[in-house]
């Protein structure tokens, strides 16, 4: 989760809360992440991604009128295979990211060793790109310089354009598993109650898109979080592509049923 400095100035940006702005600022200290807000772009996406998916699949068997059992085991056998292969993909891409970053990073140590002139020459001439005045772009680098390791963040940062990353490759692929294993389960909720305890009856698919839609609402609204947009317009946007992606598999299923 983010801090409570760095949540309360988010909300007096969207409110342009000036005032109550500058109290924040008066009376808390630095804004940082917790090791936890970290993870908040892979519960969300990939809860978002799981029950999307798997209410496609629910929906295009349910389109087919196939009985429960079917449903069931098109469900979890795309709940499954999707988790891991998301899992996995988020992953490799984060490794991958971190692996560049790491060879960026001793580059730029190896050239500010070998030649600390020439670094920092490169250096001023980017923050007069920004607007500095030679002078003062030569007094920043050279505070900077002071330091070599933060000399070389600002140098990953400024000129290649890689901020410094935390993130944990196995870490970041355990939370988009559960989260997509969690929220990919809600359309088969119906399913599984009514196949193994007779619930529901009839009325197990639309059972079935009322909590999906609730909860696809409730994700994209959550989703603010990382975007800072309205959280209602932000829920509508999701509902209505969630919608769409389940209404071309129902669609599908209708017109293909005949097949089965």
């Amino acid at each position: 989760m983010l801090t409570k400095k760095l949540d309360q100035t988010r909300k007096a940006f969207s409110k342009g809360d000036v005032e109550h702005m500058k109290h924040i600022h008066d009376h808390h200290g630095v804004e940082e992440h917790t090791s936890t807000g970290q993870h908040i772009k892979s519960i969300i996406y990939g809860g978002l991604d799981g029950i999307i998916t798997t209410f496609a699949v629910v929906s295009g068997v349910a389109g087919a009128h196939l009985e429960a059992g079917v449903i069931l085991i098109m469900g979890f056998a795309n709940l499954i295979a999707d988790g891991i292969s998301m899992a996995v993909g988020d992953y490799l891409s984060t490794k991958a990211e971190q692996e560049y970053q790491k060879r960026e990073r001793q580059r730029e140590e190896w050239e500010l060793h070998h030649y600390p002139k020439g670094e920092k020459e490169e250096m001023i001439e980017i923050y007069i790109r920004k607007g500095y005045s030679k002078e003062d772009a030569t007094k920043i680098i050279s505070l900077l310089m002071k330091n070599k390791d933060r000399f070389v963040d600002t140098m990953m940062a400024d000129e290649l354009g890689i901020p410094e990353s935390a993130e944990n490759p196995v870490t970041n692929a355990a939370f988009t598993f559960g989260s997509f294993i969690l929220f990919g389960f809600v359309p088969l909720f119906a399913f599984v109650g009514s196949k193994l305890f007779g619930w529901f009856g009839e009325f197990t698919f639309p059972l079935s898109m009322i909590l999906t839609a609730l909860t696809m609402f409730s994700l994209g609204a959550a989703k603010v979080r990382l975007t800072g947009r309205d959280w209602l317009k932000s829920g509508l946007e999701m509902l209505f592509v969630g919608g769409l992606a389940a209404s071309a598999a129902y669609g599908i299923g209708v017109l293909l049923g005949g097949l089965a």
